[in-house]
């Protein structure tokens, strides 16, 4: 009998030392496609075993997720890798961008096409549509792209 009582001890004990190790992590509730944002009702959590979660890097936080953009197909009831999800594009590849070069209080404005998305802050390159020549700038909050100098 006191082996019996001392067994279900153990065993409550390892099950309450099981649910404090566990990792709830946010999951995508439904697919959520590359290149759509993200929205909560869209976010769900799930409990997982650290020893399923091995040594990549989830996002932790559904605060992280809210607003940004998949990378990636996320699938529905998996963690999600930090580098799955990027904040939105302003400019989106294909995308005529006005193209803005300033130096020494000389501003000249441009257009150009796009050759690669970005957000705010990325560096990408740009096709002038009167010249073809290539060069590279900054994409701004507004969704015009700064040429930087040496570009």
């Amino acid at each position: 009998m006191v082996r019996g009582l001392a067994a279900v001890l153990l065993v409550l004990v390892s099950a309450r030392l099981a649910a404090a190790e566990e990792k709830r992590l946010p999951v995508p509730a439904v697919s959520i496609r590359a290149g759509e944002l993200i929205r909560d009702d869209m976010i769900t959590e799930r409990a997982f075993a650290p020893n399923v979660l091995g040594v990549a890097m989830f996002i932790e936080g559904r605060q992280v997720l809210v607003g940004r953009m998949a990378r990636r197909t996320l699938l529905p009831g998996q963690p999600i890798p930090s580098n799955s999800v990027e904040d939105p594009w302003t400019v989106a590849r294909g995308a005529m961008v006005k193209v803005v070069v300033e130096d020494s209080g000389l501003s000249i404005v441009t257009y150009g096409s796009a050759m690669q998305s970005g957000a705010p802050g990325a560096l990408i390159p740009i096709r002038n549509t009167d010249t073809g020549v290539i060069i590279r700038g900054v994409v701004q909050p507004d969704g015009t792209v700064k040429v930087v100098d040496g570009s």
